[in-house]
C-alpha cells in the first residue's frame, strides 16, 4: 500500500528553530503540524499566504529618521535635558 504521507527536510538557522518551537509550543502546536498548516494555506490561497516584500520604511519614518539626524548634527536646535526627571518636570509644566 502506498504511503499517504511523505517526509521533507529543510535547513534552518538553529536559533530561528528554537524561537519558532517556543512559539509553537505556547500555541499547543509542533513544527510538523505548523508546516502542514502552512502548506495547506499555500494550497488554499494558491500562493504564499502572506506578503513577501522587501521591507521599506514609509515616508513618515524616513522623515523622522532625518529629523533625528538633523538634531544630532545640530541642524535643528532642540531643548536638551540632563535627566529624565528634568524632562518630566518640563512636560508637566506644559500641561
Amino acid at each position: 500500500m502506498e504511503s499517504l504521507t511523505t517526509a521533507i527536510s529543510v535547513q534552518i538557522n538553529k536559533k530561528d528553530k528554537e524561537l519558532a518551537n517556543n512559539i509553537l509550543k505556547d500555541l499547543g502546536l509542533n513544527m510538523s503540524t505548523y508546516i502542514n498548516m502552512a502548506i495547506k494555506q499555500l494550497i488554499n490561497k494558491d500562493g504564499v499566504p502572506f506578503d513577501v516584500v522587501n521591507p521599506k520604511p514609509n515616508k513618515e519614518l524616513l522623515e523622522a529618521l532625518q529629523e533625528g539626524e538633523d538634531i544630532l548634527n545640530g541642524k535643528i536646535k532642540t531643548k536638551r535635558y540632563h535627566s529624565v526627571k528634568e524632562l518630566i518636570e518640563d512636560l508637566e509644566n506644559d500641561i
